[in-house]
């Protein structure tokens, strides 16, 4: 395996296999040069002298070519047992089919781009990956508890990577230079500062949210590369107050999600994916509602000022992102629109 540490059984098996196809390389060459067979002819008496199956020779030998023959199956001697018993043990043993499924895990974390790593499992991780999966976004998860592994994410069949996220060479694993944001919710805001200070050296243009405890974490964050720091203490009391207050609004807001069975739909676009002019323009101009018959209830302009029901006249320009809503099958459209 190429990240992660291979197994003593799977390091015999290869090294057995290494040893045999070199023992075959200098049989087929040494009958070649000695008794100037063929490459077929070389080969055929390669393996049958190495099987020891006892056929017949390909032409009679010269006295060399017996010498070579002899030497041949001395060094073969035992190789053929002990590779199977290792392949067999491989086999019985898991260790094998564990070996293939983690390469095929790392050839689609290789083949990811534009991606989000989420560090860590735990209960604020898995919120944050079902989320996700709602967008249909890609993500990866770095989760070093090989419990929380076992428990959560195999049976979910995510794409990890084992491994400690404050670590340049794990983030690196999970493709940090391709990614286009990274979510950290370990325990320790100790740990989560390190993982903001490791990913935004190695991705400065990544978009970085961290978990919090307090205030003065969360100051720390920012200051070392967060874009946004969360606080889910802070953020359940919050929900709770508001729903003694105005538990209309809150349960209506509750349906403005990205879920599939959702009423209503809440996204964010940029105005470059739905604008074919290259100057600004006015919010009229995209015609959106007709298009797709998703309304926009709110923008942001490049300053990062928000405007809230942006009148029709509005001037855009293409750094600018819309907030539009809309039902499932006008969200698709939309969709359906980005992608042209």
């Amino acid at each position: 395996m190429s990240r992660r540490q291979q197994s003593p059984i799977l390091r015999n098996v290869y090294l057995t296999l290494g040893i045999l196809v070199a023992i075959l390389g200098i049989g087929i060459s040494g009958f070649m040069l000695l008794e100037g067979f063929s490459l077929l002819e070389a080969f055929y008496m390669t393996v049958i002298t190495l099987s020891t199956v006892g056929f017949g020779e390909v032409h009679p030998l010269s006295a060399g070519g017996k010498l070579f023959t002899a030497l041949l199956i001395i060094s073969s001697f035992g190789i053929f047992a002990y590779g199977i018993s290792q392949i067999t043990r491989a086999l019985l043993s898991g260790e094998l089919g564990r070996h293939l499924k983690m390469y095929r895990l790392e050839k689609n974390i290789d083949q990811l781009n534009g991606h989000v790593i989420i560090c860590g499992f735990g209960r604020n991780g898995r919120r944050a990956a079902k989320k996700l999966e709602a967008y249909n976004k890609s993500f990866v998860v770095i989760e070093s508890d090989p419990e929380t592994i076992d428990k959560y994410v195999l049976p979910a069949q995510i794409p990890y990577i084992a491994g400690d996220a404050t670590n340049d060479e794990v983030l690196g694993q999970a493709g940090i230079d391709k990614a286009q944001s990274l979510i950290t919710t370990l325990s320790k805001d100790a740990d989560n500062l390190y993982t903001v200070i490791s990913a935004h050296a190695l991705n400065p243009a990544l978009r970085i949210i961290s978990r919090a405890s307090n205030s003065s974490a969360e100051q720390k964050l920012r200051t070392v590369g967060a874009n946004a720091v969360v606080m889910p203490e802070g953020v359940g009391g919050a929900h709770m107050a508001t729903l003694t207050v105005s538990p209309n609004i809150v349960e209506f807001l509750d349906h403005l999600s990205v879920e599939g069975g959702s009423a209503i739909n809440l996204e964010e676009v940029d105005v470059s994916k739905i604008s074919k002019s290259r100057q600004s323009g006015l919010l009229k101009d995209l015609k959106l509602r007709g298009r797709t018959g998703c309304s926009i209830i709110g923008l942001k302009t490049k300053e990062g000022e928000y405007i809230i029901n942006p009148g029709s006249d509005q001037e855009i320009s293409k750094d600018a992102k819309l907030f539009v809503l809309g039902k499932p099958d006008e969200i698709q459209k939309l969709y359906n629109l980005l992608s042209e």
